[in-house]
Parts: structure tokens; sequence; C-alpha cells
């Protein structure tokens, strides 16, 4: 397993467990259905949902504050919805942490923060087929993007905005 942010390669302090009971720390994921299903938790304990690419967000929202981590899986690297889950969840207000879990692979790491990813969890052979240097190196192989970043308006379509605006 690789956890990759933009800075690179972190530490990963979660646990996962099938139920919050089960867990052994106080940053626990588990299945959004067994989070959704049980009574409220203790404060102290941080948690994170995993979700699956099935999952609505009119179905997540509701607990947006009791997770300070969502974590969407991504079936297969072919698979995009997990981008667009990501996204609608930023637009609908989620502000904690954001982890794509699944076997991406390097090329989607920059789009995968320009969705509202804040890190990306690798797991089996994509992690150990691309090195960190990989996914590094492809941040600075897009300097522009068609889609409007998370959190900034330098698209494509802006910029061409902004200079007929000048002329």
């Amino acid at each position: 397993m690789l956890l990759l942010d933009r800075h690179g390669p972190k530490e990963d302090v979660w646990e996962r467990a099938e139920t919050l009971c089960q867990a052994e720390t106080n940053f626990v994921i588990a299945p959004f259905g067994a989070i959704a299903g049980s009574p409220f938790v203790h404060s102290d304990i941080r948690i994170g949902a995993l979700l699956e690419p099935n999952r609505t967000i009119d179905e997540v929202a509701p607990f947006f504050d009791r997770f300070d981590l969502i974590v969407i899986h991504f079936a297969n690297a072919a698979d995009g919805r997990g981008f667009s889950t990501a996204r609608q969840l930023r637009q609908a207000g989620f502000k904690g942490i954001l982890r794509a879990f699944g076997p991406l692979i390097s090329d989607q790491f920059p789009q995968a923060l320009a969705c509202g990813f804040d890190e990306v969890e690798i797991i089996g052979a994509a992690a150990s087929r691309q090195p960190v240097e990989h996914w590094m190196e492809a941040l600075s192989r897009i300097s522009h993007f068609y889609q409007r970043d998370y959190g900034a308006n330098d698209s494509i379509p802006d910029q061409r905005l902004a200079r007929a605006a000048h002329v």
C-alpha cells in the first residue's frame, strides 16, 4: 500500500474495520453502511467512511459532520465515477479529507487532486509497478486543465474568457 498527497508519501494513521466497535485506534475507516446504521459514537473517535461507487451524495451528505475522512473506492483504474463523486462531495460542502482508494495509475494523480481528493491510496500491483517518483512526476506533466480545478479558476476556458474580456 502506498499513500500519497501532493507533497509525496505519507504515513497512514487510519485503521480499517468492518464496524466502529471493532476498531483499536481513534482513527477508524469503516464501510459507510456500517457507520450510517450505528448510533453516534464518542467524540474522541475520528471516523472515516469507505464509499463504494454506487453511493449517492444525498445518502452521504447528512453525515458530513461525523466524518473526518471519506475514502472513495475505485474498483479499477478505468472507473471514473470516483472522480465525479469527489467533485460532488466538495460541491455539497464536505470539508474533511478525501482519499481515492484502489488500483489507480500515476497519470490519474493530477486529475484526482483537481477533483477534490487530498490523497490517494494505491494498492496491490499498481503500488509496486509505479514508484513514488512516477506519481510525483505526473503532477508536473500537466500544467493546464480544461476542467475547473477545485478551489481555483484557472482552467483553459477561464483563461480564454479572461483574455477575450481584455481585447
